[in-house]
């Protein structure tokens, strides 16, 4: 009889178990299989200049960041004045990606809260987004000098997180070359 008990309080367990680690993982730590590989390549027109264009090899040659982001993302307005410290300071070349956006929200979005960017490259469908596995907005991808894609961030950039890991990465692929 008590055999009977022992096979679905096992099963309970061992899902308990599954839930318990799983509840311990952060997901803004989820693996990109791009991480390691050459960034998507693409050329879109700018946002502050439509009749130009923008492409990841305009950057060969530099350690940038790639931030995807949108007027209308809330967590957006959470690491923008880091991006707008990196862009006052110059420490590494920020690079926007507008993703889905109206280019009218998105241009007053830099005009009440700065532009810390470089350049602004237009993503009006996701096209680019999806190219590069964006799950939603924010996130920041740190590319080497070759274009490969080092480092992915989803959600808010913060200022530990970029001290802690990005800029010691950024300082070594500087060096690197």
């Amino acid at each position: 009889m008590k055999a009977k008990f022992l096979v679905p309080l096992a099963i309970f367990l061992l899902l308990a178990g599954f839930l318990a680690y799983g509840l311990k993982l952060n997901p803004r730590e989820v693996p990109s299989p791009l991480v390691g590989k050459p960034a998507p390549a693409f050329r879109v027109a700018q946002l502050q200049a439509p009749d130009a264009s923008f492409g990841t090899e305009d950057m060969r040659g530099q350690v940038w960041l790639l931030n995807v982001w949108a007027s209308w993302c809330v967590s957006c307005r959470q690491e923008h004045p880091l991006l707008v410290d990196l862009g006052r300071r110059g420490v590494v070349p920020v690079v926007g990606l507008n993703y889905k956006d109206a280019p009218a929200d998105a241009m007053g979005y830099l005009a009440q809260h700065g532009n810390p960017y470089t350049t602004i490259a237009v993503d009006p469908n996701g096209a680019v987004g999806f190219d590069y596995g964006v799950y939603g907005t924010p996130e920041t991808f740190l590319i080497d000098r070759d274009g490969v894609i080092r480092y992915k961030h989803i959600g808010p950039l913060t200022r530990e997180k970029f001290d802690r890991v990005l800029m010691p990465m950024i300082a070594e692929l500087s060096r690197a070359g």
